[in-house]
């Protein structure tokens, strides 16, 4: 293994990708990367202390508030990874939590996440003080973020969410996905895996994405034969859990622009109340195949662009 800084953390999850998590691009799709980050988060619980928090007869469980995650090199099918974790700051009943995703064979990171989490009651989700051993190992869990795992060009400062269906028919953002929850996509407690939100997304982002992609590659020069698309940082926010039965909307709309990166905001609602089950922003890029690289976004692409641009979109 290639001799890299010393990572912080606790070992909390290992294993591999495997053909089936890797879609179009020939890399591990977004979803698999938040199931493992949900893997890991039990084996984080296990390290506070609460080793049942995810199973049908748990006392308590943590609720994933909000996800950062940054995407910072492709796992391609048989790699093998491990996931690091640790505590960088616990209140009386909220946490902020470190993930890491490491390549195991170079010890390079796969991804980050800081995962914002609540200790509650299983199934109605009411928010309750953390046990005196919880607090107790959390201290000695504690870790300072790296700089690869902090944000870098979305802002995690509070927000007020915005996110409606009749806010979404306002601005005339794009419905990418409509669909229903099946147990299968629900947890233990009934409440829809985390992974659902940013891998319904990636299932409905093509049709949305394209057109944007391939302004992109128009005003390109060169123009690269083959172009697709890669996410590097996503910032979700969870405020309500529907589950089985319950049906799901996501509507998407383009923020703005820069010399690399497309933002766009991706809201997950429920079509029966027009209520928000979740809102998240994204960085994007167009990357080109064969070179394996980020197709840059020009002056004249820019221009292009900000006639899709959504006004006042936020999370």
């Amino acid at each position: 293994m290639t001799t890299l800084e010393p990572l912080p953390g606790v070992e909390i999850w290992r294993g591999g990708v495997n053909t089936w998590d890797c879609d179009e691009m020939g890399h591990m799709n977004v979803r698999h990367y938040l199931v493992r980050a949900m893997e890991g988060l039990v084996g984080l619980a296990a390290e506070l202390g609460l080793p049942h928090a995810f199973s049908p007869y748990a006392n308590a469980t943590l609720l994933v508030k909000e996800h950062h995650v940054r995407f910072l090199r492709e796992a391609h099918a048989g790699a093998p990874l491990h996931m690091l974790g640790g505590v960088i700051e616990i209140g009386d009943s909220e946490a902020r939590l470190l993930q890491l995703l490491v390549h195991s064979s170079t010890g390079e990171l796969a991804a980050t996440f800081q995962t914002t989490v609540v200790h509650a009651t299983p199934r109605d989700g009411q928010v309750f003080p953390w046990p005196g051993i919880a607090r107790e190992r959390a201290e000695a869990l504690k870790v300072e973020v790296p700089e690869q795992a902090r944000s870098r060009s979305i802002a995690l400062a509070p927000f007020t969410p915005t996110a409606s269906l009749p806010r979404a028919d306002q601005l005339g953002l794009t419905r990418i996905g409509l669909g229903g929850l099946l147990p299968s996509d629900c947890d233990v407690f009934g409440r829809m895996r985390a992974e659902q939100f940013i891998g319904r997304v990636s299932d409905g982002i093509g049709a949305f994405i394209h057109p944007f992609r391939d302004i992109v590659v128009e005003h390109a020069e060169p123009r690269p034969a083959r172009t697709g698309g890669a996410v590097l940082e996503y910032r979700i926010a969870y405020l309500a859990w529907p589950g089985a039965g319950d049906r799901v909307e996501i509507r998407s709309g383009l923020i703005g622009t820069d010399a690399r990166t497309m933002r766009v905001a991706h809201w997950m609602l429920d079509p029966a109340t027009g209520q928000a089950w979740g809102t998240s922003e994204a960085v994007a890029v167009t990357f080109d195949l064969d070179a394996r690289k980020v197709v840059p976004v020009s002056d004249a692409a820019r221009t292009a662009l900000g006639k899709h641009e959504v006004e006042g979109l936020s999370l």
